[in-house]
């Protein structure tokens, strides 16, 4: 018997639920360099979600791509927090919505009570936290993937 392969999956789009810091940490590399427009980052308070539209790197499809021999793609994707208690940022620009961000990594912190902090990373010392409730985040790809506009891989300096 042979382990199931990506390819093996189609070209189905990602749906995943992360509802500890383990389950986290693969959406977090999942989500690792997406770019995200300000003007596509928002909180409602009411509802206790923070949502993101991302345009994140297919960093599943990078080995099905250089052995086909085709450029790499990106997707757009939601990625949402619920049971959102607070959102705070630090380093972050928030008068122009046309400001591109790009998403490093995103990371929880457990408190004592259960309830936690949830970061997320941005390139240039960027950082939004979030005071959750409870652990739920979601990444859903909303769209086909597309040829990503730089065809590289996205590289970063050790």
């Amino acid at each position: 018997m042979e382990d199931a392969r990506f390819e093996d999956g189609g070209e189905r789009p990602l749906a995943l639920k992360a509802m500890d810091a383990d389950d986290l940490t693969v959406i977090s590399a999942l989500v690792q360099d997406a770019i995200v427009p300000m003007g596509e980052i928002s909180y409602d308070a009411t509802h206790r979600r923070f949502a993101l539209l991302i345009n994140r790197f297919r960093w599943e499809d990078v080995e099905a791509a250089e052995r086909r021999g085709r450029p790499v793609e990106r997707v757009q994707a939601v990625l949402l927090f619920d049971d959102v208690m607070a959102a705070r940022s630090s380093g972050v620009p928030t008068g122009d919505k046309q400001m591109i961000l790009s998403l490093l990594a995103v990371a929880f912190t457990p408190s004592e009570d259960g309830m936690g902090t949830v970061e997320i990373t941005l390139a240039g010392d960027g950082a939004i936290a979030l005071q959750v409730e409870a652990l739920d985040v979601t990444l859903k790809d909303v769209t086909r993937p597309y040829v990503a506009p730089s065809h590289h891989i996205p590289k970063h300096d050790d």
